[in-house]
């Protein structure tokens, strides 16, 4: 008979209120100094619009030194205002997993694995840990632009076949992939291969091993990218389909080339965008040709689906 396991270690944890760029760029610098099994971070939202940036650390960690890498990342006032508190004995990644219930999204329902046998026969299931890469399915811009998929494929118009044969080049394209959720929703949603991009490289390494563990791995190639300027991009274009969940100031310097990438009658979905940035983002791709089809609001995000006229 095995012996029970040992009540877990207090565990010392570090607290502070942000935005989302914040957020993301104290993630990046926590991933590449820490040892993922030390070191968990997680963020949300708060009802007023501000980031909740939780980081939890197995053992005390050295808060001068923790303020420094936050300070490099968001600067000084981020630094001194981070919080530390001690938790009590608990078993906390289990408690977190908890709380981290299935997000149905249209056809689609992400979950974590605690929940895999929860799926429903008739959904589309697609299994994300929560990490430091973004984008488990819980926040309004992803679940946006999952409805955003599921309407554009209920729609039977989307993303027309040439001659009826499937391309063998990749006709979907992810910019953000984060932890590579629109992407394998894409791949297994459409059968079509689908190229994916992130400029965080850890980020890179946790869509490739999500792709495969959703039995995805073969629709989905990711590269390690900023920007859209690499030939892979223009290589596999054009795309019948570009999601692009980031924010609002590379999404308005991606317009141009997203333009061009885009084919006539394809779709670009924009995310990452507060309400109030919706028109900005909206008035960069205008300009550029493309027409706006539906806007998506939820919890005080907006996801934007664009459509590139088809040639007459």
């Amino acid at each position: 008979m095995p012996e029970p396991s040992p009540l877990p270690a207090a565990t010392a944890v570090a607290r502070l209120s942000t935005d989302q760029a914040a957020a993301r760029r104290i993630g990046d610098v926590l991933a590449e100094v820490f040892d993922g099994e030390t070191v968990a971070a997680s963020a949300f939202e708060e009802p007023d619009g501000r980031w909740s940036l939780a980081v939890h650390f197995r053992d005390r960690p050295d808060e001068d030194a923790v303020r420094a890498l936050v300070e490099t990342a968001a600067g000084a006032q981020a630094a001194q205002s981070l919080a530390f508190e001690t938790l009590a004995p608990t078993d906390w990644v289990k408690k977190s997993l908890a709380g981290l219930v299935p997000v149905d999204a249209g056809r689609f329902t992400v979950h974590g694995a605690h929940d895999r046998a929860c799926v429903r026969a008739n959904r589309i299931g697609i299994e994300i840990e929560a990490a430091l890469a973004f984008g488990t399915g819980h926040h309004g811009t992803t679940r946006g632009c999952l409805l955003a998929l599921n309407q554009i494929v209920k729609g039977r118009r989307a993303l027309p076949r040439k001659g009826g044969r499937q391309s063998t080049e990749p006709r979907v394209l992810d910019v953000g992939t984060g932890t590579g959720v629109l992407a394998i929703a894409a791949a297994k949603t459409l059968r079509r291969p689908v190229l994916a991009s992130d400029i965080d490289a850890r980020a890179v390494v946790i869509a490739r091993e999500n792709a495969r563990f959703n039995r995805a791995g073969a629709y989905i190639e990711v590269v390690h990218a900023a920007g859209l300027g690499r030939r892979r991009f223009w290589a596999g274009g054009p795309y019948r389909l570009i999601f692009a969940n980031i924010l609002l100031e590379p999404l308005q310097r991606l317009a141009t080339p997203m333009a061009r990438l885009v084919t006539p009658g394809g779709y670009v979905v924009l995310s990452g965008l507060l309400t109030a940035q919706g028109a900005p983002a909206l008035a960069a791709y205008r300009a550029r040709g493309l027409v706006l089809e539906r806007r998506i609001r939820l919890e005080g995000w907006v996801t934007l689906v664009l459509v590139k006229p088809s040639r007459r």
